[in-house]
């Protein structure tokens, strides 16, 4: 059973359809599609499907007699009660949400493996990039250090165009005429859906459980020409990362925008591509990188989650439950300990930089450089670039906060970390 037809559904529908004698073949078992569920049996389709398979009847498409449901409508609810009755009957359930799964997803895993059910999530992170199955197979022998990625194509895409000196209004405008960014872009351009994978993501690689909210968050809209332009001259890179670290019986967890030293692979992953990179005490440093969303990548993962449940069930195996063995806490974001990258525009005159020193050093703050960048003769200030050796989050803050009260600083323009 299939609920939702949308540009991800119908690929799905499609395959299962026109591709049936293939998807048999690799899963052992004939595939039918017994049932659609869609929002509107009226709207016009590319696909033509069998007479009376669809149905906007959510009471009629639940009550199939089907072995696998495949969820893609998207958002919160209904998708999250749908999934719920699916498993209490036992079903395998294949779904591409992750907001569900990120919110929800602890217990309906728990949901599942006291009835008797499975629950697939593959495409709900990185589209067509293997990494919740390699997280819960290929890597489960390891004791996972640290995951980096990003895993926001839209966001990865408007920074790259950013990179070459575009304005965010003027990338984001670019990137909504692609398609690549959605008409309200709060979810992408602040972090929410980046937020959402880490949380699956992290919640796999520390067996541990991770909601979304306690995951610090930070977009992309403070970010400007002139951060990038500074940054290559320094031999950094900026993206937005999603970051999980353990740092001794804690867990860091964020999302926010940072430098990246040039020679990393992240810092070369750009448009609309994504890539998480996994460090384990014996497989080492793994990278995994691809298409991070789209119509095909996102059937591609769905498709693959649907053949391993049925080639389970013509095997019949048991489904084999995910087990979160430890409840780490996540590290309040003030103890986090970094480099930081300090953007701030200045009065031009003497005795700038001594006043700004003593606000980071009275809070124990080691500045590594500070660079004067640009002058504006007539306004007459200047802008300078402070990097700071490794420092304590909640210490940065509050010099920020001092810096910002001097009478000779016009206004701190930003403040980025750094990820070396």
């Amino acid at each position: 059973m299939l609920l939702g037809l949308g540009v991800v559904g119908g690929g799905v529908a499609r395959a299962l359809t026109e591709k049936a004698a293939r998807c048999a073949q690799r899963a052992g078992v004939p595939l039918v599609l017994r049932r659609v569920l869609v929002r509107d049996l009226e709207r016009p389709r590319l696909l033509t499907l069998p007479e009376g398979l669809l149905t906007d009847d959510a009471e009629e498409a639940l009550a199939t007699d089907c072995d696998i449901v495949v969820e893609v409508l998207g958002g919160e609810h209904p998708a999250t009660e749908y999934i719920e009755r699916s498993l209490a009957k036992g079903h395998r359930v294949v779904s591409a949400n992750k907001e569900v799964m990120a919110k929800h997803g602890a217990r309906l895993l728990s949901l599942a493996s006291e009835r008797g059910g499975e629950i697939f999530y593959e495409a709900s992170v990185g589209g067509g990039i293997p990494i919740i199955s390699p997280l819960k197979r290929d890597l489960s022998a390891n004791e996972i250090g640290s995951l980096r990625a990003i895993i926001n194509g839209t966001t990865n895409y408007i920074l790259t165009v950013m990179s070459g000196g575009v304005d965010f209004a003027s990338a984001l405008r670019d990137a909504q005429q692609l398609g690549y960014a959605e008409p309200k872009p709060a979810n992408d351009i602040d972090g929410h859906d980046a937020a959402y994978k880490l949380a699956i993501l992290a919640s796999l690689a520390f067996h541990t459980k991770l909601h979304p909210d306690d995951v610090y968050r930070e977009g992309i809209t403070r970010l400007t020409p002139r951060d990038f332009r500074y940054a290559a001259e320094l031999g950094y890179a900026i993206k937005l990362l999603a970051i999980a670290r353990r740092d001794g019986n804690a867990i860091e967890a964020r999302v926010n925008p940072a430098l990246v030293p040039q020679g990393e692979l992240l810092a070369k992953v750009d448009g609309v591509l994504n890539a998480v990179q996994v460090e384990g005490d014996l497989a080492g440093r793994v990278l995994f990188q691809g298409a991070g969303a789209g119509a095909l990548p996102t059937t591609s993962a769905i498709l693959a989650d649907v053949l391993d449940a049925a080639g389970s069930i013509a095997q019949g195996g048991r489904p084999s439950p995910w087990r979160y063995t430890s409840d780490i806490p996540v590290k309040p974001m003030s103890e986090l300990v970094s480099r930081y990258y300090i953007r701030v525009e200045v009065a031009d005159r003497p005795g700038v930089l001594a006043g700004i020193g003593k606000a980071f050093g009275d809070n124990g703050v080691s500045i590594a450089s500070v660079i004067q960048k640009e002058t504006d003769e007539k306004a007459q200030t200047a802008e300078i670039v402070i990097m700071t050796h490794a420092a304590r989050e909640a210490a940065v803050q509050t010099s920020i906060q001092q810096v910002e009260s001097l009478d000779v600083v016009r206004q701190v323009g930003n403040f980025l970390r750094v990820e070396d």
